[in-house]
C-alpha cells in the first residue's frame, strides 16, 4: 500500500480524518477573520486618503485662482504702449515698419501681459511686410519682446509698367526700401503669378548666380522665362549684350564668352546676342 502524503497539511501522520478536517476549518475561520479585519482597516484609511487629496486639490486650485487674479488685475503687469517708456520691445526690424507691429498690440495696451495671446500676435506679425519669421516672448513683470527676422531681397522685379519692386528667395514681393540695393532685374516672373511659381523662377536665378559667383555683379538682368535656356544681359564695352546660357555649366560658358569676346567683336562688331550653349563654340544670333 502506498504512503499517504501529509506534507503541507499541518497534520501529523496517524491523526484521524475528522481531526484533520477540524484543523482545516479552524485555519479557514482564522484566515477569514484576518481578511475581514483588513477590510475594516483599509476602508476608513482609503476614505481618509481620498478626503485629504480632495482638500489639497481644492486648496491648490484656490491658490492658483488667487495668483491668477493677482497677475490679471495688478497694474505692475500691464503692458505699456508705444512711447519712451514702452514695455513692448522690437528687435531685428531694419526695414520692417515698427508702427505696423505696434498696431498689432494696440488692444493690449494697459492689459496684463499674462492675458496677451502670444501665438496669435506672432502669427499676425508674420503677415507684416518684410517679416520672414517672428517670435514673441513674455518677460515678467510687464515686458513683451518681439524678435523678427527680415526677408532678404535677391532681385528687382517689375510690379507694373512703371514700377519695380524687390523679391526674395521665397518669391515674396517686398515694398520699396530706402536702401540702395545692387541687384539684377529678374524677368520671366510677374507680380501676378502665384507665389509658388514666383519662387520657382527665383530659384532658377539663384542657381545661375551661385554658379557665376562674383561675375554676377556685372549682370543687369536675368531672364528665367525659359527654364531650359536662361538669359542674362549686361553692359559690355558701351553696349548691352544678351547671353544665352542654357540650363547648366553657367560659369564655364560665361568664362568662354569673356575669353573669346574680343575676337567676336573684331569679326562681328554688331553682335549683341550670343548663344553660349555649345561647349566648343559661340554662335551669334541675328
Amino acid at each position: 500500500m502506498g504512503r499517504k502524503s501529509y506534507e503541507g497539511t499541518g497534520v501529523l501522520p496517524g491523526i484521524d480524518d475528522p481531526v484533520r478536517e477540524a484543523v482545516s476549518q479552524a485555519a479557514a475561520r482564522k484566515a477569514s477573520a484576518n481578511s475581514a479585519r483588513t477590510r475594516r482597516i483599509s476602508t476608513p484609511r482609503l476614505i481618509a486618503t481620498f478626503v485629504t487629496a480632495a482638500v489639497v486639490l481644492g486648496a491648490s486650485l484656490f491658490a492658483f485662482h488667487l495668483a491668477e487674479q493677482f497677475l490679471i488685475t495688478d497694474s505692475r503687469f500691464a503692458l505699456v504702449g508705444p512711447g519712451d517708456n514702452s514695455s513692448l520691445e522690437i528687435a531685428g526690424a531694419a526695414h520692417i515698419s515698427r508702427p505696423a507691429i505696434e498696431k498689432i498690440f494696440a488692444d493690449d495696451e494697459g492689459v496684463s501681459v499674462y492675458l496677451i495671446p502670444l501665438a496669435e500676435r506672432r502669427d499676425a506679425i508674420r503677415d507684416v511686410a518684410w517679416v520672414r519669421e517672428a517670435s514673441v516672448a513674455r518677460v515678467w513683470p510687464n515686458r513683451v519682446i518681439v524678435r523678427v527676422q527680415e526677408r532678404s531681397p535677391v532681385a528687382f522685379v517689375r510690379v507694373n509698367a512703371s514700377r519695380f519692386g524687390l523679391i526674395d528667395a521665397d518669391g515674396v514681393i517686398l515694398p520699396p526700401a530706402t536702401d540702395r540695393f545692387k541687384l539684377p532685374v529678374l524677368s520671366g516672373v510677374r507680380a501676378s503669378d502665384p507665389v509658388p511659381k514666383r519662387r520657382e523662377g527665383v530659384q532658377r536665378m539663384l542657381h545661375l548666380t551661385a554658379d557665376l559667383g562674383e561675375a554676377t555683379a556685372n549682370i543687369s538682368e536675368i531672364d528665367v522665362s525659359d527654364g531650359d535656356n536662361l538669359k542674362v544681359s549686361q553692359p559690355y564695352d558701351g553696349r548691352s549684350l544678351t547671353l544665352l546660357l542654357g540650363d547648366r555649366n553657367f560659369k564655364a560658358r560665361y568664362w568662354n564668352f569673356l575669353t573669346h569676346y574680343s575676337q567676336i567683336q573684331q569679326r562681328l562688331p554688331g553682335a549683341v546676342v550670343l548663344d553660349l550653349r555649345l561647349e566648343d563654340r559661340i554662335t551669334v544670333v541675328e
